[in-house]
């Protein structure tokens, strides 16, 4: 015989495919087999058609196109006889989905077959439609569906009640035409008919509140009897799986349970006693007992139950924690962590039991226990419960550690009793596996040492031991020579001393010592060896007998291809040499940086606030945190720019980094308490480090000489006068500006008019004050205007504290500039004026707009007037 003709059998066919030796080979075998299929499909071959089909399931089983045999599974189904059919409907299903448009031309042979006298025939259709039923045939083929439901023959019922679960997922609005047929099938005593009838039942609940409601009153007690049956029911060789009677229909039923219970108080308490007794009956050494177990426990977690059967429903899979098989662990940590939401109590008997999980050698286990270990922990047992992970921690593998060093952080930032304790639990977790910590962690640690003034002793004496041990983790080396900067005479002197720790004796030599190593250590990083130069300079000043040796290691770095190293190296060295007499002022201690607000920043949720740009400069000593500033979020509604307003807890760093009273000039002059506006992380700023392209956020070049009285502008336009140059004005005119490293700088240039006049504007008008707008061009500049304003007093108090602050939208860039006076006479007796400059990017398309608000105090009252200018003379 032809060995590719429409006679082969599928036997050869499929023992020539695996005959072939290469991907080739099997392709060019298929090519001719499907060559031949299509010749006899085009001979209509009714002897070989089923032969044919079955050929070609197994090539479209092999992953080979077999579209055009599709038609050929309907003329099968068309023909008379079952084995033709069987074939027929076992390609419908391979072949076809229920996408195919060709599947609507098999609904009346479908229709007629559930029709059938011959119940395998029906059986066949059944399954077909189970398995392809798209909505279309859905709603022309439920009725014969739903009549089966009562069939005589147990295995038709069963294949119907399938049948009848796809029909009502596909058309969730044929679900009460079952309701009824379901609701008989739970009294069968077939258990293949009532499991799926059970099953039909739970997707009814799912699609159709009105099937749940009717289930839940009819049906309850039945199914609860039903249960018990099964539980109670002696040995049956046919439905035994070790030693437990049908267990598949077990949780099927009570998946059924858990579903009416849920939200139902009088459904939960009538089936209390039958989950008591599974729970209890069931044995939980064969994995059959387990699964059942399983169900029942998350049955019991799911309805509306007393607290008695919860705690049973908990031991259960304490138990399972201690079952050798990794996924009975795995799910029963899974359990216990919803279950915690609903007694957390009973879930911290086994608090041991999880811990130990954690030690475990299956990687996801630990995974899953340490999650559940970090929903346990409260501020009762967050210090027992610590020490576990941090003992832990020493003999963990090195892919767990991260993990492990994220969770034991965020408890102890989350539940820490004691500031005290808290340092020394992250110093533990730092000096242990410092390199897994974020940045984050030990950014939070300084900020918490900072503020912890009766500990800096402490802390920095802790320090020091840990880095003689560990000094290869590289945040704890960063946390130390932070510390060892600001507090190295404390560690020197033995300051501060508690009675849980002993005396050391530390040298200054010994303090440099430990910088000069970190700095020098070959795995340290940029920022590493960026903060040891800052701490060295601080050390300069406070250990005066090391400022040489100091000097010669800074010295090293200024041939480093580094460039933010070279910079600060070279900046470092000449504050040593030139300025000795404000070094001292210049690296006292850094202020202390509010908790709340760097927390708070940090989970993105730090408020928009803005300093007084005019007279607001507040004289506070070192190491005292400032008060924020006042908001302005209703000052930034301007247009649709929607840009967050810059923080103002950066403040006037210059200030804060001398500590030096700057409060006589800024009374006349307006210090600048804007924010920094590089972007750079508030802490940064604090600790001096940032990236090489970040140069102009460093300490020296904050320290460079002004070039004239240019301010930097924010984000949303809110100008305010530079902090890098520190002016003294009055309303006869300017002094000289003085640059506090090198000397005098030029003075503020002069704006000149170009010629072109612009008529005066009321920009402002209250019962107590006027503010006139006066407006100038710059020449060869039409972009910016230059405005002058002037403030009047109308009523008869005078006016102290007077600050004036604007805000415009981000095609505009404004500059304020000092104001003549903080103090405005009363009655118009004398004036404030200040200059604003302008620059639209937007010049000839979008005109000037700007939002005002004056503050000021009148008879020790603070008085606040805001506004809207939108009115400008054209050209602006």
């Amino acid at each position: 015989m032809n060995p590719f003709s429409s006679g082969t059998r599928l036997r050869d066919m499929i023992r020539a495919i695996r005959a072939c030796k290469t991907a080739a080979e099997e392709r060019a075998v298929v090519r001719k087999e499907c060559a031949a299929i299509r010749a006899s499909i085009n001979e209509n071959d009714h002897d070989y058609r089923h032969r044919n089909l079955a050929k070609l399931m197994f090539i479209h089983m092999l992953g080979y196109p077999t579209h055009f045999g599709q038609m050929e599974c309907l003329k099968l189904i068309a023909s008379a006889g079952f084995p033709e059919k069987r074939i027929g409907y076992l390609g419908l299903m391979l072949l076809l989905d229920e996408r195919q448009e060709v599947l609507m031309l098999v609904t009346n042979s479908l229709k007629q077959d559930l029709n059938h006298t011959n119940q395998y025939i029906v059986g066949l259709a059944l399954c077909a439609l189970g398995n392809i039923c798209s909505a279309e045939m859905a709603r022309d083929l439920a009725p014969e569906v739903e009549r089966l439901l009562q069939f005589r023959d147990p295995n038709i019922r069963k294949k119907a009640a399938l049948c009848s679960i796809r029909i009502i997922r596909k058309v969730p609005e044929l679900a009460e035409n079952f309701i009824n047929p379901a609701a008989t099938l739970l009294k069968e005593k077939h258990h293949g008919v009532l499991i799926t009838g059970v099953q039909l039942c739970t997707d009814l609940c799912k699609v159709s509140e009105e099937a749940l409601e009717y289930f839940r009153k009819k049906c309850t007690e039945g199914l609860v009897k039903t249960l018990k049956d099964v539980v109670n029911s002696p040995y049956a060789p046919e439905y035994d799986i070790a030693g437990i009677a049908d267990p598949f229909l077990h949780i099927r039923l009570l998946k059924l349970l858990r579903v009416l219970g849920q939200g139902d108080a009088d459904a939960s308490e009538c089936m209390n006693d039958i989950l008591a007794q599974v729970a209890t009956k069931t044995e939980s050494n064969k994995n059959a007992g387990n699964a059942i177990l399983y169900e029942c426990v998350e049955t019991i977690m799911s309805i509306e139950d007393s607290g008695g059967l919860r705690v049973l429903a908990i031991n259960i899979l304490g138990r399972f924690l201690s079952n050798r098989d990794n996924n009975i662990r795995y799910v029963a940590l899974n359990m216990l962590m919803k279950a915690i939401t609903v007694d957390a109590q009973a879930v911290q008997r086994h608090r041991a039991t999880i811990l130990e999980c954690v030690k475990d050698s299956d990687a996801s286990i630990r995974k899953r226990a340490l999650e559940l270990v970090y929903v346990l922990v409260n501020e009762s047992n967050v210090k027992p419960l610590t020490k576990e992970l941090i003992d832990y921690l020493e003999v963990s593998d090195e892919e767990f550690k991260g993990d492990l060093t994220a969770k034991i952080c965020s408890i102890v930032t989350k539940f820490s009793p004691e500031k005290i304790w808290y340092i020394d639990q992250m110093l533990k977790v730092l000096s242990e596996a410092g390199n897994f910590v974020k940045d984050e962690v030990w950014h939070t640690l300084i900020v918490v040492i900072s503020n912890a003034s009766d500990l800096h002793g402490y802390t920095v004496r802790a320090l020091y031991r840990a880095f003689q041990l560990s000094a290869e983790q590289e945040s704890l080396v960063r946390v130390a020579i932070w510390c060892i900067g600001e507090y190295g005479d404390m560690l020197v002197n033995n300051v501060g001393m508690l009675d849980i720790e002993d005396p050391i004796t530390v040298t200054e030599s010994d303090a440099v010592d430990v910088i000069e190593v970190a700095i020098k250590h070959h795995t340290s990083d940029l920022t590493t060896k960026s903060m040891g130069l800052i701490a060295l300079l601080k050390l300069s000043s406070r250990f005066p007998s090391c400022s040489e040796r100091i000097k010669d290691i800074v010295v090293q770095y200024k041939g480093s291809l580094v460039l933010e190293l070279q910079q600060r190296s070279i900046e470092l060295n000449s504050i040593i040499a030139k300025h000795q007499n404000i070094r001292s002022t210049l690296v006292e201690r850094m202020p202390v940086l509010d908790e709340a607000t760097f927390i708070g920043k940090k989970a993105g949720s730090m408020q928009s606030t803005v300093s007084s740009p005019v007279g607001a400069s507040i004289n506070l000593p070192n190491g005292v945190a400032k008060p924020s500033a006042a908001p302005l979020v209703d000052l930034l509604d301007l247009g649709s720019d929607d840009v967050p307003a810059p923080s103002s807890s950066g403040g006037d760093l210059l200030h804060d980094l001398l500590g030096v009273d700057l409060a006589p000039a800024s009374k006349q002059s307006g210090v600048n308490h804007s924010p920094n506006n590089n972007g750079t992380d508030v802490l940064l700023d604090l600790l001096s480090i940032g990236s090489p392209t970040q140069s102009s956020s460093s300490l020296p070049d904050m320290l460079s000489s002004s070039q004239g009285n240019k301010t930097p502008v924010s984000p949303l336009g809110l100008a305010a006068p530079s902090s890098n140059s520190i002016q003294a004005t009055s309303s006869a005119g300017a002094a000289p500006v003085i640059d506090l490293l090198d000397g005098f700088a030029a003075s503020t240039p002069k704006h000149e008019n170009n010629g072109t006049a612009y008529p005066s504007v009321v920009a402002f008008e209250s019962s107590n004050l006027r503010m006139v707008f006066n407006f100038s061009k710059q020449p060869g500049n039409p972009q910016t205007t230059v405005i002058e304003a002037t403030f009047t007093n109308l009523s008869a108090n005078v006016y102290s504290d007077f600050i004036f602050q604007a805000a415009v939208p981000k095609f505009l860039q404004l500059h304020l500039e000092p104001a003549s006076s903080n103090t405005l006479p009363a009655s118009g007796n004398g004036s404030v004026t200040q200059t604003l400059r302008v620059t639209n990017s937007q010049h000839g398309k979008k005109s000037l707009v700007m939002r005002i608000r004056i503050a000021y105090k009148m008879n020790n009252k603070d008085v606040l007037e805001e506004g809207q200018i939108s009115k400008f003379p054209p050209g602006l």
